[in-house]
């Protein structure tokens, strides 16, 4: 609110949100007390209610649903306020974990297990990441609504519980190392995020790229080959099989699965930014999509510009048709 929202005003970052539908009393009753949704029968039976042509209740309604989702103003905050925490949470994991003997041996960190002291810097550094993640679990209800909202949900869950998980069996070491792995593709992410609000779309896409790239050898190549090997492999060899370790390779494998899920869709969105000179439209986007707003086809029933049986006129009013161009999507 004091820092964030002064730079994207200073970055002329747009402050309204979606365009508004034209007040319509009887779709706004539709709209809030039967469906947002409405089907090819129900859009037919309100063309014919309101003289209007099905394209243009179609459209009123995708316009009423945007209505509902944030600004970009909004959604710069919450990048930049993401961004900030990545890159100090990141930065402080690299400083800690570089004078660590388990960073460059990943059997240091069964060494002497149970019994191994907790430093106050690893208790600090797990404490913070657990309460930015229950923060995160917690404020998905009110922040932008994504379209994976299930996935990211099931991802909070997860990432909240192992960190727990490992702090109650004091699987802390290996548990650093997964901390500052998956923090380093989040900063890139969120910086993508801001430049895409900013209309910087070259920085964007270049970030995007970044990102896409640093998350599919971490999330890909790193994670399995380094966390995983030493999870399921070293950990059995140096102390045997025990109900903990099950557990916890549980865990990391049901977290690898969203890894490959996410992957695809960064893969998928790549391959359009290279094959199409920029990058397209995410498929979390919580705006939805209105170029068929653009085509020109005739439609079936003339617009009023008198007073019609719902109150609204004009040229802008009855037949729902309304100006200005789309809101920014994210990648």
């Amino acid at each position: 609110r004091f820092i964030a929202k002064p730079c994207a005003l200073g970055l002329k970052v747009q402050a309204n949100g979606p365009q508004k539908a034209q007040p319509n009393a009887i779709l706004e009753k539709v709209f809030t007390a039967i469906t947002k949704h409405p089907d090819e029968k129900r859009l037919e039976g309100l063309s014919k209610q309101l003289d209007w042509d099905v394209r243009s209740i179609q459209r009123w309604f995708r316009q009423r649903r945007n209505q509902e989702k944030p600004s970009t103003l909004r959604k710069f905050c919450e990048s930049m306020w993401r961004f900030t925490f990545y890159l100090y949470i990141f930065t402080y994991g690299v400083r800690f974990l570089k004078k660590t003997p388990w960073l460059w041996n990943t059997r240091q960190c069964w060494s002497g297990y149970p019994y191994q002291p907790l430093m106050p810097d690893l208790h600090y550094y797990y404490i913070v990441e657990l309460s930015f993640y229950w923060s995160l679990m917690f404020s998905q209800f009110i922040d932008v609504k994504r379209k994976d909202f299930g996935i990211m949900f099931t991802h909070h869950i997860v990432t909240v519980t192992l960190i727990t998980f490992s702090y109650v069996t004091n699987l802390t070491r290996v548990g650093t190392l997964i901390l500052c792995l998956h923090d380093v593709a989040d900063i890139v992410l969120e910086a993508a995020k801001m430049a895409n609000y900013c209309k910087c779309q070259k920085l964007s896409d270049l970030l995007f790229l970044t990102f896409a790239v640093v998350f599919i050898v971490s999330r890909l190549g790193i994670y399995p080959l380094w966390i995983l090997n030493t999870t399921l492999f070293e950990l059995y060899e140096a102390l045997g099989n025990f109900p903990a370790l099950w557990v916890f390779n549980v865990l990391l494998m049901v977290l690898q699965i969203l890894h490959c899920f996410w992957s695809y869709l960064i893969i998928k969105a790549a391959y359009k930014a290279i094959s199409k000179g920029k990058v397209a439209k995410d498929s979390r986007s919580d705006v939805e999509s209105s170029s068929d707003e653009e085509e020109t086809v005739p439609r079936s029933k003339a617009p009023h510009s008198t007073v019609a049986a719902n109150g609204t006129s004009g040229a802008n009013g009855t037949n729902g048709y309304l100006t200005g161009a789309t809101s920014s999507e994210e990648h």
